[in-house]
């Protein structure tokens, strides 16, 4: 392909809840640019969009895909997004390198909800957006009534749009059939014909009032942003068609309006208008980078890594918004050289020796460089872009390789995994000792373990992650420690008083003496601390002590016979024996949640809590949120691990919480029966 300039360039995001259709829309816009011969299936596993096993295996798209054509002399780049909640850190770094993207949804008033965080984020961050209904001959219509049926999911994608959404065009259909759209620029009527391009008819007479209704609220809502066109409407001018497509592009430019287009991506049904209509109405790169604070024109190349990959033949490709100046194959940037320059269509790689400003291409091998970096031509380096925000982490599981041998190998592999996925993270817990894996969600993490199996070899078994309950004391208690040991020639001896007891809830240990005389010479002190120490990591009931206070008080050595590791001895044996006197009581930790989800959940997010022996402190309405309620409250680690899953269930997918940990509480009496049960039957830290 030819290189064109920036401004006949297009990069626009397909995004959108699960099963919306984006990836069958992908496939029908690829198909009628010309850039596929034929179209794929999600059921076939033959498409672009769902190139990777795991996508295939789960008929869903689980990371960002790009692809690449022309049409009209404008190189596009779509980039298909994960539908999945559990995806949505995909879906957000990737918007933030596009011109605009199209929200693909059901015409189902009661999925309309599901659109709620993806709206948000759009708006948050100004990415201009129109909307696609797709599958539109599945809209519930009695006789003649698809007017009123459209006017139902309008008004329901304006409850979680805070931009106006614009009717672009209108349905035509006839009883239950869908037959084609009107067109509110031109009042142009078309009618469909599977996999080819709609006709143009005469204007329905039953449906000249509806339209003109339609179009009068496009007009309007555009003439709030244009004092001209207002004027025009109020003289009752019939303004000219241009002036209307040029008020939609700027206004659609600024993101402050949301267009909406009508189709069947599976039939190509509106399929062509919608491109079209990016053509015209799309902002270019140059508004876009303008809006980012980036001159395009700088000789200075500025690009920002979209998503990164593993490929099995390849090695590594970065995805790239390049942002000002122009990429070549060899260039430097951030002191690594590009390993080739690619332009994307799914899995297969067009090799490029140019890529100019405004484009999105893959990089190969630039090692050590991270998802959502800002890369630069510029030897002294440069600021960094602005990115999405990394969500927290909510679902882990306990992971270990099947093989012991592969362990050494695991740390590099997860290394990988947490490059091309950076909403995972693995930890080595302290306490545990187990490696949890952390991610947004069961599939998510599924996913992730299918991808260590496929790229690395490296079948995982897995557990839910153990619950790091501590133990304290409740009384204090004198203990004494003996240890005497001969064995021929020097012996063992060592002799300690210890005052043991609790102390405030989060104040942890502390170890002091009182010695006077020298019964305890100075230098076998610090071995009595490191004996305490070392009981207190595996207290009576079998888990680590805190909040506790130990002092040595009196005791008495050997000229010979003593040493350090004799009265290390002496106080693990003191401690034996007193801590159990010491009315020893478990603690499980307590985290501080907060729960975010749509009014109309709240007393189910309260229940959700309390039934998972949580704490309420409150709730109040979100201020940058409207209509969403935040539910503060404490919630024991033993009751968080499907939490998330639960909520998703009880919120159709769009709750979500934040949380830390806060304090440790006593674990109610038959509950920690439960756990010093299950722990003394050799699952160690009390698996729960």
């Amino acid at each position: 392909m030819n290189q064109k300039v920036s401004s006949a360039t297009r990069n626009v995001a397909i995004v959108g809840p699960y099963l919306s259709g984006k990836t069958t829309l992908l496939e029908s816009l690829l198909f009628v640019t010309g850039a596929i011969s034929r179209k794929g299936s999600i059921k076939d596993g033959n498409t672009v969009g769902d190139g990777a096993a795991e996508a295939r295996d789960r008929q869903m798209t689980v990371e960002v895909s790009a692809a690449a054509t022309e049409y009209q002399d404008v190189r596009f780049t779509f980039v298909d997004c994960p539908g999945s909640i559990e995806f949505a850190q995909e879906t957000y770094n990737a918007l933030i390198g596009v011109d605009a993207a199209v929200v693909v949804c059901e015409p189902v008033t009661d999925r309309v909800l599901t659109l709620a965080p993806l709206f948000k984020f759009l708006d948050d961050w100004e990415i201009p957006h129109l909307v696609f209904i797709n599958k539109m001959d599945r809209l519930t219509c009695d006789g003649d009534g698809w007017g009123e049926s459209y006017r139902s999911i309008l008004d329901a994608l304006k409850s979680v749009s805070t931009r106006p959404l614009i009717p672009h065009q209108y349905p035509i259909g006839q009883g239950e059939q869908l037959l084609g759209f009107i067109d509110l620029v031109t009042e142009q009527a078309f009618h469909y014909h599977p996999g080819a391009p709609a006709d143009p008819v005469p204007l329905p007479e039953s449906l000249k009032e509806q339209e003109h209704a339609a179009r009068a609220e496009m007009l309007e809502a555009l003439a709030d942003f244009d004092d001209h066109l207002l004027e025009e409407l109020l003289e009752e001018i019939e303004p000219p068609q241009e002036e209307i497509v040029q008020d939609l592009r700027m206004e659609l430019g600024a993101d402050l309006i949301v267009p909406v287009f009508i189709g069947v991506a599976e039939q190509d049904y509106g399929v062509r208008h919608l491109i079209d209509a990016l053509v015209r109405e799309a902002p270019t790169p140059e508004t876009t980078a303008e809006r980012r604070g980036l001159d395009i024109h700088s000789e200075t190349a500025v690009a920002q890594v979209l998503k990164t990959y593993y490929t099995p033949q390849g090695g590594k490709l970065s995805l790239v918004r390049v942002w000002q100046g122009q990429l070549t194959d060899g260039i430097v940037l951030n002191g690594v050289r590009a390993g080739g320059l690619y332009r994307m269509l799914g899995q297969q790689q067009q090799s490029v020796s140019l890529a100019p400003a405004g484009e999105i291409v893959a990089i190969g091998r630039l090692e050590g460089i991270q998802t959502s970096q800002t890369l630069t031509s510029n030897s002294g380096g440069g600021s960094e872009l602005s990115k999405a925000d990394a969500l927290r982490p909510v679902y882990a599981l306990a992971i270990a390789a099947e093989n012991r041998k592969d362990e050494v190998k695991l740390s590099n592999a997860l290394t990988k995994l947490l490059e091309e996925d950076p909403s995972l993270a693995w930890e080595q817990h302290g306490d545990t000792n187990e490696i949890i894996l952390w991610g947004q969600g069961e599939i998510h993490l599924q996913v992730a373990l299918d991808r260590l199996r496929r790229k690395y070899n490296l079948p995982m078994a897995t557990h839910l992650p153990r619950v790091p309950y501590k133990e304290t004391i409740r009384k204090p208690t004198n203990s004494h420690g003996r240890y005497k040991h001969q064995s021929g020639g020097h012996g063992q001896f060592g002799d300690v008083y210890l005052d043991i007891k609790p102390v405030p809830r989060g104040e942890g240990f502390s170890f002091s003496e009182t010695i006077v005389g020298g019964v305890v010479p100075k230098q076998y002190i610090p071995g009595v601390e490191i004996g305490v120490r070392e009981y207190l990591t595996h207290g009576p009931l079998g888990f680590p002590v805190v909040d506790v206070a130990v002092t040595l008080t009196n005791g008495s050595y050997h000229n010979v016979d003593s040493s350090e590791q004799a009265f290390k001895q002496a106080a693990r044996l003191a401690m034996t024996d007193g801590m159990t006197k010491c009315e020893p009581v478990l603690l499980e930790p307590i985290m501080t949640i907060q729960v975010c989800a749509p009014k109309d959940f709240t007393s189910k997010v309260l229940q959700l809590i309390t039934g998972r022996r949580g704490q309420i402190l409150g709730y109040e309405g979100r201020s940058d949120w409207q209509g969403w309620d935040c539910v503060s409250g404490y919630l024991p680690q033993a009751e968080m691990h499907d939490f998330i899953v639960e909520l998703r269930s009880l919120t159709m997918g769009v709750g979500f919480f934040n949380w830390q940990y806060d304090h440790l509480q006593e674990v109610p009496g038959k509950l920690a029966e439960n756990v010093l049960a299950t722990s003394s039957n050799g699952n160690g830290n009390g698996k729960h």
